[in-house]
């Protein structure tokens, strides 16, 4: 089993990130209490300056005394800060997991797994998946890190293009928006991908971008390799072996007799 840590792998930042927040949940909170740290600014400078001075424009502008004014200021720090951090507690913990199975594809030998999971503790909803695909006969020049993402369908015909088999040498699963990643808890995965050993050598890098929508409206990425590690010989699939009776030159091979613990009659 494999698991990418937190960094940058390949072309593609690994780590999971936030691409988006709410703007009403968040930007609005924020928005409020910059006017009203404004509005107190201004009225503890008003309150400081000449009598005499009040009474002319700009100073003559008051609109609330500071006392009611620092409270909703309070409350409205109080407001940003609980949403901060209630954000942070229910923030997904996007991972996968890769592994070495046998009897997903046709053939006698293992495939290469690949699953997501949330590792939160609430549940998020996929906004948007999309893949990557780098065959191995593809040029040495690695496209931009927003550049040459496709849908489904799209890296389907690009890979049958190839020459690969769905369902024999590969078989993707699909997840639409608004399929939710429920807080499992565990290590269980949801089914990213099954490749066969003939797509490992044939296909450089094949990357999936997922995009979740967690509790109080922000987005969150994770772009997984999912040939990460399928290489490596640390996870390399046992593969079972068979007996083999070499014969002495010019003997007969030797005969294997069940051996019995009976006396001779």
């Amino acid at each position: 089993m494999v698991s990418t840590p937190s960094g940058r792998g390949g072309t593609a930042p690994d780590a999971q990130r936030r691409i988006r927040r709410n703007r009403w949940l968040f930007t609005a909170p924020l928005v409020l209490l910059c006017l009203l740290g404004a509005l107190l600014v201004w009225e503890i400078v008003r309150g400081n300056v000449s009598e005499a001075s009040r009474g002319h424009w700009p100073w003559r502008l008051q609109l609330m005394s500071p006392e009611p004014l620092a409270s909703l200021l309070a409350v409205a720090a109080g407001a940003v800060l609980a949403r901060a951090q209630y954000a942070r507690t229910v923030r997904p913990a996007l991972g996968w997991r890769a592994e070495f199975v046998t009897g997903q594809l046709p053939g006698p030998g293992k495939d290469w797994s690949v699953g997501v999971l949330n590792g939160g503790q609430h549940n998020v909803v996929v906004d948007r998946v999309d893949y990557r695909l780098i065959l191995a006969r593809d040029p040495a020049g690695q496209p931009g890190e927003d550049d040459g993402w496709t849908s489904l369908t799209g890296v389907g015909e690009r890979l049958t293009a190839a020459g690969l088999r769905a369902t024999v040498d590969f078989r993707l699963v699909g997840m639409g928006a608004g399929y939710p990643l429920v807080a499992t808890g565990t290590y269980e995965t949801v089914g990213v991908g099954v490749f066969s050993k003939r797509f490992i050598e044939e296909v450089r890098a094949f990357y999936m971008r997922i995009q979740v929508v967690d509790s109080v409206g922000d987005t969150h990425e994770r772009i997984v390799q999912c040939l990460e590690g399928a290489r490596e010989a640390v996870v390399a699939p046992v593969e079972e072996a068979q007996p083999v009776t070499e014969a002495t030159p010019g003997l007969p091979a030797a005969r294997t007799e069940p051996r019995s613990d009976r006396p001779p009659v």
